[in-house]
């Protein structure tokens, strides 16, 4: 694109971006040259449709001569939690290149313009170690945690890992020797934590472009976990065509709506010159029509004149359009083995229903057995200072005997016939001679000089399931603590802005639907 001017090429570069930081710089190095980028994935969950957003992206980057580089993170991937052992990452990280080389083939960008790095093929290198170490001598634990707020799940007491994970993707700017990096606006903080640290190991400062988060088919976050919210890249037309079914899409509403944000970024940023957004629809409904702007289908849209079902069934023809290619690339038999052996299906049980196995960790906090209690009967532990030894009725035989770190909080007047949250299938466990059977739920302020029980509803009867708002299912027996099922859940469960108890934003509410809640508000519950 050697045509193209500098203001035409910074253009293409920045359209439908939220954010660039460092435009000043921008503006010079095309002056001069092609800009040299970097857009990273880490190789965790399986790409969805969403990740057209991006690859479109990466298209006007190329368009406008950029040299791109595509880093398939998988040291990053084995530290966000270690969600993955190696093995499987190994396999991830081929099935990352394999579907992301489709979709850019899908939506016509040359892969010889393109160049694939894995992390670890330079992240082990004794040089990237040392920085490291350099890096972690100057920042603080404070500035490391914030940076990964949006990207690294936040719990009290975080694992280093997280803590390094915003260096380790600062540094990469600098070994990869591009000038930019892009991502989304949820990863603006570490981009400016890079801004910060680089120069102080000697390093330049890059440029930063953000696309913004663009909203799931069910609203909210297009996300892997929510299979409601995202089409996979190898759903049949049928799947494609239930999936848009459920999409949320009120008329008129513009400001929510996946579909829309799907054509805005991904769709109209294909498009070639004389194309536009054709929608086919009966002359009852006002005839076929074509947009050539994506402004007109918004507004045209607001004004209700067209019909959600009429954009579901474009949307419909234009995901199918994209998809073709990758669904036909993976009826290899290779690619087949690899997409099974990388995202295995879930175990079956000896009734050979997999439907009926233990729900993995991301099937969220059903697998909790969370109920209310009514404590009857509090004493102090004969062996420990700290501790109460309380009876709680939860409508079973005979009450549980639970210990809980209380004294110094709680008094026992404050507890005695007090209504509290159980979680009830943990492992019993002795604790200074006393086996103890469940856990009473609390929240805490930062420095642990306030713990409160969480405040059940007075209406609510000893015994009764406690739930979260959309989610359902038999909880687990017994929470196996070594999966640590508790303590990968837990990380999500806390108290809001409200102080009302929840699960990713999911309200805990009890039979009747009332919310639980705490005086202790944005609090992790424990």
């Amino acid at each position: 694109m050697t045509s193209l001017t500098p203001e035409q090429k910074k253009t293409l570069i920045t359209r439908n971006l939220q954010e660039v930081l460092g435009e000043d710089k921008l503006n010079t190095i095309l002056k001069e040259r092609d800009l040299k980028i970097y857009w990273g994935t880490a190789t965790t969950g399986k790409p969805h449709v969403a990740y057209f957003v991006p690859m479109s992206k990466i298209a006007d980057f190329l368009k406008a001569g950029c040299e791109v580089t595509i880093l398939f993170a998988d040291l990053h991937a084995y530290l966000d939690n270690m969600k993955a052992p190696w093995s499987l990452l190994e396999l991830r990280t081929k099935y990352y290149e394999a579907v992301i080389k489709a979709m850019l083939s899908s939506i016509g960008v040359p892969l010889e313009k393109l160049k694939f790095v894995k992390g670890t093929d330079y992240q082990l290198s004794k040089e990237y170690t040392l920085d490291v170490y350099r890096l972690s001598s100057v920042v603080t634990q404070h500035d490391a945690k914030k940076a990964g707020a949006e990207v690294v799940k936040q719990i009290e007491y975080p694992l280093l890992s997280g803590l390094l994970y915003p260096g380790l993707q600062a540094l990469d700017e600098e070994y990869l020797k591009v000038d930019a990096q892009f991502g989304g606006v949820d990863q603006r903080k570490i981009f400016t934590f890079s801004e910060k640290y680089l120069p102080q190991l000697g390093y330049e400062k890059r440029i930063h472009f953000m696309n913004p988060m663009v909203p799931g088919l069910a609203g909210g976050k297009m996300s892997s976990s929510e299979e409601d919210s995202k089409i996979d890249l190898l759903d049949s037309p049928a799947n494609v065509k239930k999936k848009l079914k459920k999409a949320f899409c009120e008329p008129g509403n513009v400001t929510d709506n996946g579909l829309l944000s799907f054509v805005k970024h991904v769709l109209f940023s294909l498009f070639k010159e004389g194309e536009g957004f054709e929608i086919n629809r009966s002359e009852e409904n006002g005839g076929d029509i074509t947009f050539n702007n994506y402004n007109d289908l918004e507004q045209y849209f607001a004004d209700n004149k067209l019909h959600p079902a009429d954009l579901k069934a474009t949307v419909e023809k234009y995901i199918n359009k994209l998809l073709e290619p990758i669904r036909k690339e993976f009826e290899s038999p290779e690619l087949q083995k690899l997409s099974a052996a990388a995202y295995p299906p879930p175990a079956k049980t000896k009734g050979g229903n997999a439907a009926n196995a233990a729900a993995p960790e991301e099937d969220g906090p059903h697998r909790l057995d969370i109920r209310v209690g009514k404590v009857i009967e509090v004493q102090r532990h004969p062996d420990a200072d700290t501790l109460y030894v309380l009876k709680i009725d939860l409508a079973e035989e005979q009450p549980r005997t639970i210990i809980s770190g209380l004294v110094k909080f709680v008094t026992v007047e404050e507890l005695d016939q007090r209504l509290v949250a159980v979680l009830c299938n943990l492992k019993p466990s002795k604790m200074r001679g006393i086996l103890s059977e469940g856990m009473v739920l609390c929240t805490s302020n930062e420095d642990h000089t306030v713990v409160e029980p969480i405040i059940v509803p007075a209406s609510a009867a000893p015994g009764s399931r406690l739930a979260f708002e959309g989610y359902s299912g038999k909880p687990d027996d017994q929470l196996n603590p070594k999966k640590k099922v508790w303590e990968k859940l837990s990380v999500d469960l806390k108290t809001n802005n409200e102080g009302l108890a929840v699960w990713k934003d999911n309200f805990l509410l009890t039979p009747e639907g009332e919310k639980l809640s705490s005086k202790l508000a944005n609090c992790f519950i424990k």
